[in-house]
C-alpha cells in the first residue's frame, strides 16, 4: 500500500558510495529538478535550516554546506532561518497523523536516543515554459530530511488568502535508503495517498512518472555520482528571475525564428541568444544593486556575428555597439536603433574602450584571450563575459599543454588564468544554451587598487611574452588612455615591419595577431566544381554497387516484385584507398575532406559510424519529432526541384515510383526552386 517504486542498488565502491551518494541524489532533486522533469526551469531555494522534532523551538542557522549551496538562493536562505521555524510550527501539526507524525506506510520521523533534529529546505519550483491560462501560484515543498532514518519527504504547500500555509496531503510523498545487506540498498519512492493524487503535468507529475523516472534517476545518481568539471547551471544569478525573464524575451522575440536570413539555424540562434541576453541583464541587474547604480549598463559586443544579442540589449534599454570583421544579412533587418559596425579588431591601444563599461565575447574566436587584456587596459571599472568556443591563444590556435584534463577544461582554465593576470577576480558559470560550450567567465571585480595599474600592466606583458615568440608591444600608460603619443611603441614594434605599414601597426600589441579574414572562406566541400563532385559520387557509388557480395532488396512497384541492388557497405578508409591520389589531395584541403561531400551527397549516400552505405529510399521514415515550421516550408518548395541521381545512374533505377520520389525522374517533371526566388529577393 503507498509503494510507488524500488528500485535495488549496489555499492559497488566497497561502501564508500551509500549512504552518502544517496544524499547527493537527493540534493540534485532539490536543487536541479529540470536535469530529470524537463518540464521545469529550476528550484529557487528560499529558506534553509533545522528544525526541531519536538514541539515548538525554532529553525537554526541554514545549513547550506549540507546541500551544497543554490547559487544566488543560496546567499538569501539565511534571511528566512526565522521565517523557516515559524512555517515548521504551523505545518507540522496539519499532518494527517497529528501531532506531527507522518501517516503511513511513510517511515516516521524518529529521533530518539539520537539527534533530536531534522533538516528542512523550503523550495519553489519553476516551470520551464509560459502557462496557457491564467498564471498558477507558485508551486512550493517543504523538503524534511531524516539522515537518521534515510529518509527525505517531501510535503507540497499551498497558500490561502490570509497567506498562511497548508498542506496539499494528496501529493506527500517520501524518497527512502534502506540498507538490504552487505553491498546491497535499496531506493525506494512511497505515497501515503496514492488514490487521491494530483498530477497537473508540470510541478506534480503522474505517479508513474516518480516511480519510474524519477526512481531510475535516483538510483542511478546515488553509486555513479561523479563530481562535475564545471560549475551548476546559473550558479552566479537567480534561477526565478532567469526563468521569468527568458520566458518573456522568448515570446517578444520568436518572430525572428521565422524571417532569419542566414544560413545557420534559426532556432538554435535565436534562442540562444535570448538565453544569452538574459543571463547578462540579470547579472548587471544585480550589479546595479550591489554598486548603487542608476544607469543601465553600457557595452561592446566584439565579434559579435549575426548581432542579435546587441540587438537585444539595446532593445532592453542598455547602450552600446556590437563590432564584427563580416556584415551580415540580418543586420539590415535590425533598424538604426541596434548599433553595428563591420570593422577588423586588432587588439592594441586603437581598439581600447574608456568609456565601456562591459565587453562582451560571445564565441569570439582568435579574440577570447585577449578580451580581458582589452578591459585591464580600457579602464579601471571596465569588466567582461566570455564565453569561449574555439580554441584560441593570444597569437594563433591554442595548443595543449596538460593530458589530465579535457581540452575544453584546460582551455577554460587558460582563459580564467588570463583573467587572474590582468587582475580581475574571475567567476565562471554555465549558462542554459543549446550548446556544448556553455560555459561563460565574468571578470567584474579587480584585485588591486587603482594606483597599481601600471604594475597589472607590467604583469600582463610578462605573461603574454611568456606564452609566444613575438614580443608583446608595451600599452603607453603616460598619456592616460587618449594615445596621441606612440613614439616609444614606434621604437618596439615599427622595427620588425615593412615602412607602409608602420603608421597602422605601430598601436598593435602583437604584429603577429592574425584576425579572422574579411571574406569567410568555404572549406566544407561546397565551392569544389560540380564536375569533380559527380565524378566522385559516381566512382564511390559503383564501388559499393560492385562490391561483393551484393545486398538485394526486394521491392512492390505495380504488383512485380523485383529486387533493387543496395550495394556493399565500406569504411571510409576502404573508400579512400579506392579514390586516385589527385582527388585525395583536393578533398583534403576541405574540412571533413570525403566524409563532409559524401553526407553533403545524402540523396546518394548514408555514413553511419565511419561505414558509407547507398541511400535505400524506401526506408526513410518521417522524423519523431514535429519539423520547425520553417524547415517543414523549405522541404516542400525544393519538392521535385532536382532530378534523381537513382533514376539517372543507378542500374536498377530508383527504388521509389515517381509520384512517392522527393526528386524528379526525367526533366519533364522538374519544378523552379522557389528558395532561389526567395534568396534573391532577400
Amino acid at each position: 500500500m503507498g509503494l510507488v517504486g524500488t528500485a535495488i542498488v549496489r555499492d559497488g565502491g566497497g561502501g564508500a558510495a551509500l549512504p552518502r551518494g544517496f544524499w547527493a541524489a537527493v540534493r540534485v532533486w532539490l536543487e536541479k529538478p529540470q536535469v530529470a522533469n524537463r518540464r521545469l526551469c529550476g528550484a529557487a531555494i528560499e529558506a534553509e535550516g533545522t528544525v526541531p522534532l519536538g514541539e515548538g523551538g525554532e529553525a537554526s542557522s541554514p545549513l547550506i554546506a549540507a546541500w551544497g549551496g543554490a547559487g544566488q538562493e543560496g546567499r538569501e536562505v539565511s534571511a528566512g532561518a526565522a521565517e523557516l521555524g515559524r512555517l515548521w510550527r504551523e505545518v507540522r501539526g496539519q499532518l494527517p497523523a497529528g501531532h506531527g507524525h507522518l501517516p503511513p506506510p511513510l517511515t516516521p520521523w524518529d529521533g530518539t536516543g539520537r539527534r533530536s533534529e531534522l533538516r528542512a529546505v523550503l523550495r519553489t519550483l519553476l516551470p520551464r515554459g509560459r502557462p496557457v491560462g491564467p498564471p498558477a501560484p507558485p508551486r512550493r515543498e517543504l523538503a524534511v530530511q531524516d539522515v537518521c532514518n534515510g529518509t527525505v519527504t517531501f510535503l507540497p504547500l499551498e497558500e490561502d488568502s490570509e497567506g498562511k500555509y497548508q498542506i496539499k496531503k494528496c501529493n506527500i510523498y517520501q524518497i527512502q535508503l534502506t540498507h538490504i545487506k552487505e553491498e546491497e540498498w535499496s531506493v525506494s519512492i512511497v505515497a501515503p495517498f496514492p488514490d487521491d493524487w494530483f498530477s497537473d503535468g508540470i510541478a506534480y507529475p503522474k505517479l508513474a512518472w516518480l516511480g519510474s523516472e524519477l526512481l531510475s534517476k535516483l538510483a542511478k545518481w546515488s553509486v555513479e555520482q561523479k563530481p562535475s568539471e564545471f560549475k551548476s547551471t546559473l550558479s552566479l544569478i537567480s534561477v526565478a528571475k532567469y526563468s521569468k525573464v527568458y520566458q518573456d524575451l522568448k515570446e517578444k522575440y520568436k518572430e525572428m525564428v521565422k524571417v532569419w536570413p542566414e544560413v545557420t539555424d534559426p532556432e538554435k540562434f535565436v534562442y540562444e541568444d535570448v538565453a544569452i541576453a538574459t543571463y547578462l541583464l540579470i547579472l548587471w541587474e544585480e550589479e546595479r544593486k550591489e554598486k548603487g547604480l542608476t544607469k543601465k549598463q553600457s557595452f561592446v559586443d566584439l565579434g559579435c556575428g549575426n548581432g542579435l544579442l546587441v540587438h537585444i540589449l539595446n532593445n532592453e534599454g542598455h547602450s552600446g555597439r556590437g563590432i564584427d570583421v563580416r556584415r551580415r544579412k540580418i543586420w539590415d533587418m535590425y533598424g538604426p536603433e541596434t548599433h553595428l559596425e563591420e570593422s577588423t579588431i586588432m587588439p592594441g591601444d586603437s581598439h581600447l574602450f574608456p568609456d565601456t563599461d562591459w565587453l562582451i565575447g560571445n564565441h569570439s574566436d582568435e579574440l577570447t584571450p585577449w578580451i580581458p587584456v582589452i578591459a585591464a587596459r580600457s579602464s579601471y571599472s571596465c569588466c567582461y563575459f566570455v564565453l569561449p568556443c574555439c580554441f584560441f591563444d593570444f597569437h594563433g590556435k591554442y595548443s595543449r599543454r596538460q593530458s589530465k584534463k579535457t581540452q575544453y577544461r584546460e582551455y577554460l582554465d587558460f582563459v580564467a588564468q588570463v583573467g587572474f593576470v590582468c587582475g580581475f577576480r574571475v567567476e565562471e558559470d554555465c549558462l542554459r544554451i543549446p550548446s556544448t560550450k556553455r560555459v561563460c567567465l565574468i571578470g567584474k571585480n579587480r584585485t588591486y587598487p587603482p594606483t597599481e595599474c601600471a604594475l597589472i600592466d607590467k604583469q600582463i606583458i610578462q605573461y603574454i611574452n611568456n606564452r609566444q615568440t613575438c614580443p608583446v608591444v608595451t600599452h603607453d600608460r603616460r598619456v592616460g588612455f587618449n594615445h596621441k603619443d606612440h613614439s616609444d611603441i614606434f621604437k618596439e614594434a615599427g622595427s620588425e615591419l615593412p615602412e607602409n605599414e608602420t603608421e597602422t601597426a605601430g598601436t598593435i600589441w602583437m604584429p603577429g595577431f592574425q584576425p579572422r579574414e574579411k571574406v569567410e572562406q568555404i572549406r566544407n566541400c561546397a565551392s569544389l566544381p560540380r564536375d569533380f563532385v559527380d565524378d566522385v559520387v559516381l566512382s564511390v557509388a559503383n564501388l559499393l554497387l560492385n562490391a561483393t557480395p551484393q545486398k538485394s532488396c526486394s521491392n512492390m512497384h505495380g504488383g512485380n516484385t523485383n529486387t533493387w541492388n543496395q550495394g556493399e557497405s565500406l569504411s571510409l578508409k576502404e573508400v579512400a584507398e579506392h579514390l586516385n591520389k589527385e582527388t585525395l589531395k583536393r578533398l583534403k584541403s576541405e574540412y571533413g575532406g570525403l566524409q563532409t561531400l559524401l553526407k553533403n551527397n545524402h540523396q546518394v549516400f548514408e555514413v553511419l559510424n565511419g561505414r558509407v552505405h547507398i541511400r535505400d529510399w524506401r526506408k526513410e521514415k518521417p522524423s519523431r519529432k514535429t519539423k520547425p515550421e520553417v524547415k517543414r516550408r523549405l522541404s516542400a518548395e525544393a519538392f521535385k526541384t532536382r532530378l534523381c541521381w537513382f533514376f539517372l545512374h543507378h542500374p536498377d533505377g530508383c527504388s521509389l515510383p515517381s509520384e512517392s520520389c522527393p526528386y524528379a525522374h526525367g526533366t519533364e517533371e522538374l519544378r523552379q526552386s522557389q528558395i532561389i526566388k526567395k534568396k534573391k529577393h532577400i
